[in-house]
This record gives structure tokens, sequence and C-alpha cells, in this order.
């Protein structure tokens, strides 16, 4: 059975993929759904917290836990993340999974690949303290302000790309996707492999069937036959 590491969302914790995270228990595989640093239900000062820290929080869960051949899958802002990770601990991983997330490359942050309207709401949304950004009205009550400085610091990266499976799955549901571009840029890249399901931003709970079949796929391929 396969071990996955989850990691969310802007605004969103661990909390987001439990019911896909009790699906994989109940099939025999290990996940770990991760709440990152500052988008806990106390969260810690965000003034301390960006990118780095985030790429830490996922470093330390696969130190303590001491994971290996992970499935690291990602939604969203959550891409930026498990590329940092992937750059510091590739001998840990066994593929990754990026569910409508960032794919960037050296140097870029969510600031530069999340367009206008993104940076619109991350200006307002930061606007009551300027460290972090409160989510938008209607989402659920369990989203925390995001901090901002994960938004804006730029990924280092510290050697090429580890050549790992990996897994870029393009939500085709909504307007306002700032993922066309990179969907254009890596159906034609030879190491990504790309799927599209018809659904808006928030796949995991609007195509929940569909993400555990993308999941326990990449899994049913990484195990000997």
């Amino acid at each position: 059975m396969a071990t996955f590491v989850l990691i969310p969302g802007g605004w969103r914790g661990g909390w987001w993929y439990e019911p896909l995270a009790a699906r994989l228990r109940e099939t025999g595989h290990a996940a770990y759904a991760l709440t990152l640093s500052g988008l806990e239900e106390t969260p810690a000062p965000a003034a301390r917290i960006n990118l780095e820290t985030h790429i830490a929080d996922v470093l330390e869960l696969l130190s303590d836990q001491d994971l290996t051949e992970v499935i690291l899958c990602a939604h969203s802002y959550g891409g930026m993340v498990a590329t940092g990770v992937a750059d510091r601990a590739p001998e840990r991983l066994a593929a990754l999974i990026y569910l409508d997330a960032f794919a960037p490359e050296h140097g870029q942050a969510w600031w530069d690949l999340a367009g206008d309207a993104y940076r619109r709401l991350a200006i307002a949304g930061a606007a009551h303290d300027g460290l972090t950004v409160m989510p938008r009205d209607g989402v659920d009550p369990r989203c925390r302000p995001h901090p901002l400085g994960t938004f804006v610091q730029s990924l280092r990266l510290t050697r090429p790309a580890p050549q790992l499976p990996r897994v870029f799955v393009y939500a085709t549901g909504w307007s306002a996707t700032p993922f066309t571009a990179q969907y254009e840029r890596l159906r034609s890249d030879p190491a990504w492999t790309v799927r599209t399901i018809a659904s808006v931003h928030d796949l995991v709970h609007h195509a929940p069937d569909e993400i555990f079949q993308v999941l326990t796929d990449v899994a049913h391929d990484l195990i000997p036959s």
C-alpha cells in the first residue's frame, strides 16, 4: 500500500482533505493531511511565516515519521510547497500530484503565477493587518487568514528537478482559472502526465470520486506487479 502526504491550498488546513484521507485509509493506504503553519485553529504569528516555513513543515513531517516512497499530493497554492519539498528531499518521495496546483520554477512566487484577480484579492484581503490574507466571504468557516509572506516569497530550488512521476490535474469547470497556461505547457512535457476533470477549483469536494481515482491510479502504477 502507498503513503500519501496531502498539502492543502490557501486558507485551508488538513481538515479539507480529511474525507479523502479517510477513504484512502479505508482501502489500506497511509494518509497524512497536513495543516501548514499559520493555518491552525490557533495560528502562529504570521510575521514569521513564509514559503520556506511551509516547506519546512512538510520536511519535518517526513523526517519525524520517517516516511519514504511518499506520494506527495498538493492543491492550488500547495503546489508551491510540494515543489520545494521535492527539491529538498527527493529521496523520500515516489511521485508528485498537483491538483489544480501551481508547478513553479526557480525564482517564481505564488504572486507571479496567480494572475491579476488573485493578486487584487490578496491585497484587499491583507488590508486589515498587512500580514495575513483574509478568506473570502462565504467559504468554509474553518478557513483561516493565510500568511501573506507565503504568497510573495520566491521559491528557491537547489538542484535539477528530480526524476519522479508527476501528475497535473487541470480543473476545467471554472472560468477564473489561472492554470490554463500551465496546462498548455505541461501537457506537451514528457515529464508530466496531465489529466482534466470537469470541476471547479475545489476538486476534493466537487469531484471526490475522480480525485480518489487519480491518487489510487498513481499508487497502483508505483506498486511492482
